[in-house]
C-alpha cells in the first residue's frame, strides 16, 4: 500500500521590491515562477498564506525546447517556436493575474545551446518575460527548497534528486534542521530528452533491441554519477530518497494505476523502491505503443519515460534506499520562497 505524509506583466528575472508598505502581509500581490526546462514549460502563481502560500493558477506544458540540441547544439526552429507559443500562454496569465513579482529561468537546453542568449532575448521580445538562465548549482537548491518538506523523517543524510530532459540533479543534504543544508551536489549531463537522442532504443520493433539499449542507457548514467557516488558517505541504516520530476510522478501515477494524473495522490507519495525498479524494468521492454496506452504516460511521453526509468534505477544502485519519495514540487517552488521571503514585511 501506498504511504503518504501527514496532511505586472511579465518583467526582469529578479524580484521586484513591493513599494506597498501599508498593505498587510495577505494583501500582498500575486506572485509568480516560471521554469523552462529542456522538456517542459511550467508556471506557478501564488499568493502568500501562513507560512506558505496558495497557488492562483498554473501551467504546463511539454515543448521539448532541447530537442535535436544534442546532435546539432542549438535550438531549432520548430522547437524555439513551440517554447514561444507556451511562454505567450504564460505572459496571459500573468497579466490577467496582475502579477507584480515574478522570476522566470531556464535551465540545461538554453545553457547548452549556442543560441541559447539568441533565443532568450527573442522570448523577451515576443512575450515580454525575461529569463534568467541558472547554473546548474542553482537549480539543484531551488529543487531542494521546493522539496525538501516532503522527506521522510529520519537520521543521517538524505539524498533528493531532480531527473530533468537535459540532465540530472543530485544533493546531497542535512534535513535535520529547519532549512536544509547542501553538502554535496552533482549535475550529470543525461536527462530524458539528451539520453534518448543519445541512446534510446529509436522505436525499436524488437524487444531484445529495446532491452538492450536500455541496458546502455543504465551504464551512461550510472557512468555519469560515478565521481559524486565515490563522494557520498557510507549510507545510513535507513537512506532517504526524494525524487521530483516527471519521471518520477508519472512512475508514481503508473504504480498507482491512475487513469488521470492526480497530484494530491502523487504529490508526497511514498513507494517501495523495488515497485519502481518493476515498473522500469517493465516499461524499458515495452513498445512505444504499448507505452503509451498508460494514461498517465500517453504519447508525450512514450518514447522518453524509459531513459527516465534507466535514470531512477541508476540513482537507486547509487542510494540505495528501500523507498522512495515522490514530490510533484520542485524549482518552482523554490523560486516562490525565495521570492516571498525576500518581499515579507
Amino acid at each position: 500500500m501506498p504511504h503518504r505524509h501527514p496532511p505586472r506583466p511579465p518583467g526582469p528575472a529578479t524580484a521586484r521590491p513591493v513599494h506597498q508598505a501599508r498593505k498587510r502581509w495577505h494583501d500582498a500581490p500575486h506572485y509568480a515562477a516560471l521554469d523552462l526546462g529542456t522538456n517542459n514549460c511550467r508556471l506557478l502563481i501564488a499568493r502568500p498564506q501562513g507560512n506558505g502560500f496558495a497557488v492562483v493558477d498554473a501551467f504546463s506544458r511539454i515543448v521539448r525546447l532541447g530537442e535535436g540540441l544534442a546532435s546539432s547544439g542549438r535550438l531549432s526552429d520548430a522547437a524555439i517556436d513551440r517554447t514561444i507559443a507556451a511562454l505567450r500562454v504564460c505572459a496571459d496569465k500573468l497579466r490577467r493575474r496582475n502579477v507584480l513579482v515574478a522570476r522566470s529561468v531556464a535551465t540545461e537546453a538554453c545553457r547548452r545551446a549556442e543560441n541559447g542568449p539568441a533565443f532568450i532575448e527573442r522570448a523577451y521580445a515576443e512575450t515580454g518575460i525575461r529569463l534568467d538562465i541558472i547554473s546548474a548549482e542553482e537549480e539543484a537548491r531551488l529543487a531542494v527548497l521546493g522539496c525538501h518538506a516532503l522527506m521522510e523523517p529520519g537520521d543521517g543524510p538524505a539524498l533528493i534528486f531532480d531527473i530533468g530532459g537535459g540532465s540530472t540533479e543530485l544533493v546531497l543534504i542535512d534535513a535535520s534542521g529547519p532549512e536544509p543544508h547542501v553538502l554535496d551536489w552533482h549535475s550529470a549531463p543525461w536527462g530524458v530528452v539528451s539520453l534518448t537522442e543519445h541512446a534510446g532504443d529509436s522505436g525499436a520493433t524488437d524487444a531484445s533491441a529495446r532491452l538492450a539499449a536500455y541496458a546502455r542507457m543504465r551504464q551512461l548514467a550510472t557512468d555519469s554519477f560515478a565521481e559524486f557516488a565515490a563522494r557520498l558517505p557510507a549510507s545510513p541504516v535507513a537512506p532517504r530518497l526524494l525524487g521530483t520530476s516527471g519521471t518520477v510522478t508519472t512512475l508514481a501515477s503508473v504504480y498507482l494505476e491512475l487513469d488521470h494524473y492526480d497530484r494530491a495522490q502523487v504529490d508526497g507519495l511514498i513507494v517501495p523502491a523495488q515497485s519502481m525498479r518493476r515498473i522500469s524494468s517493465d516499461l524499458s521492454g515495452m513498445s512505444i505503443a504499448e507505452r503509451s496506452r498508460f494514461p498517465c504516460i500517453g504519447t508525450e511521453r512514450a518514447d522518453l519515460v524509459v531513459a527516465g526509468c534507466a535514470i531512477l534505477e541508476s540513482i537507486m544502485d547509487v542510494w540505495p534506499a528501500e523507498r522512495l519519495g515522490v514530490a510533484d514540487r520542485g524549482i518552482r517552488e523554490g523560486i516562490l520562497r525565495r521570492l516571498m521571503g525576500a518581499n515579507r514585511p
